[in-house]
């Protein structure tokens, strides 16, 4: 079975999404039958790419909430993030493009580290003082190297712009054909979908019935006698 999931490095929903999926997965009787490969999906695409600015800043404009309310959405998502066990910065956070993240995570998929990589990026955006926007394409380098791919290889991505790109906006197309408006957006094999960081029954609950409900092959006509197979090829018979 496969559980794709739509996220943006920026969304600390998906930060905390990601826990909670991880943690129903884990008690999954068949998850290591369950690939899990993530979408692209950027929350702020028409932001320049040396465009930074503080989080509370940007919530402030971006929805017209008062700094007190911005802080206090703040901390309520680290009193969200700790109670499933990970590190939040409630405060100095900034926000800026996610594009490039997402490239590199195309090149990760294809070198088996994208779920590493992601969870390095999260970790850097969301735990650490460092800021991930402003120091450049050096420290996203050195985070994939970190995530255990090649430090030149995701140089050069880098420094391609058309690298993964068509890749980037094929998943974000295709997540507005699925109708996801938001994320974490997570689909379980083309059959159901779950949006928003659902407590982990919620995501137990869609793996069990996801998989229940997986459908098994039809075959149209029986009868396989013009058919090849470890044995060798059925010879037609004849009067």
């Amino acid at each position: 079975m496969r559980v794709e999931i739509w996220s943006d490095i920026a969304c600390p929903w998906c930060y905390v999404g990601k826990a909670r999926f991880e943690k129903a997965l884990a008690a999954f009787p068949h998850r290591d039958e369950v690939e899990v490969v993530h979408r692209s999906f950027e929350l702020d695409p028409g932001r320049a790419k040396g465009d930074v600015q503080p989080v509370i800043t940007m919530l402030t404009r971006k929805y017209g909430m008062s700094e007190a309310q911005a802080q206090a959405g703040e901390d309520n998502l680290g009193a969200q993030a700790a109670a499933e066990g990970l590190d939040y910065r409630t405060r100095g956070r900034d926000h800026g493009n996610t594009f490039d993240m997402h490239r590199l995570l195309h090149f990760a998929k294809e070198h088996g580290r994208q779920d590493a990589l992601i969870q390095v990026l999260y970790r850097a955006n969301f735990a650490e003082e460092r800021s991930l926007f402003t120091e450049g394409d050096e420290r996203l380098v050195e985070l994939a190297a970190e995530a255990g791919l090649d430090a030149g290889a995701a140089r050069a991505v880098l420094a391609d712009p058309d690298a993964y790109a068509d890749e980037v906006r094929a998943d974000e197309r295709e997540a507005a054909q699925l109708g996801a408006t938001g994320v974490p957006f997570f689909v379980l094999d083309r059959t159901y979908g779950v949006s928003g960081a659902q407590p982990a029954e919620v995501f137990t609950q869609a793996l069990t019935q996801a998989w229940g409900e997986r459908s098994p092959l039809r075959l149209v006509g029986q009868d396989d006698s013009d058919a090849c197979g470890p044995d060798g090829c059925a010879v037609p018979r004849h009067g």
